[in-house]
């Protein structure tokens, strides 16, 4: 950047700052929502929950279902993040 373009830039620094931060908490806040660990440990407790008798298999069959779907919606989202298509 020139000497010119950044003086006539510089009342728009703020509103880059701001926008480098939301960027910032926005990828946190995906790489968060959209890690497969905390569903795969879900899905761990939940094995040991039924083993202990804790849940019945019913309620395990429906728990688990809602998880492995999540898995498939994080995979999905991994493979459009990598450019591939999901589902092939």
């Amino acid at each position: 950047m020139g000497l010119i373009t950044g003086i006539l830039t510089l009342p728009f620094a703020p509103a880059r700052g701001i926008s480098w931060v939301l960027d910032k908490v926005v990828r946190t806040a995906e790489d968060e929502y959209y890690d497969p660990a905390p569903v795969q440990e879900a899905l761990v407790n939940l094995e040991r929950a039924r083993e202990a008798g804790q849940i019945d298999d019913e309620e395990f069959a429906r728990q688990e279902e809602a998880l492995l779907h999540r898995l498939e919606e994080i995979r999905a989202y991994q493979l459009r993040q990598q450019g591939g298509q999901p589902g092939l």
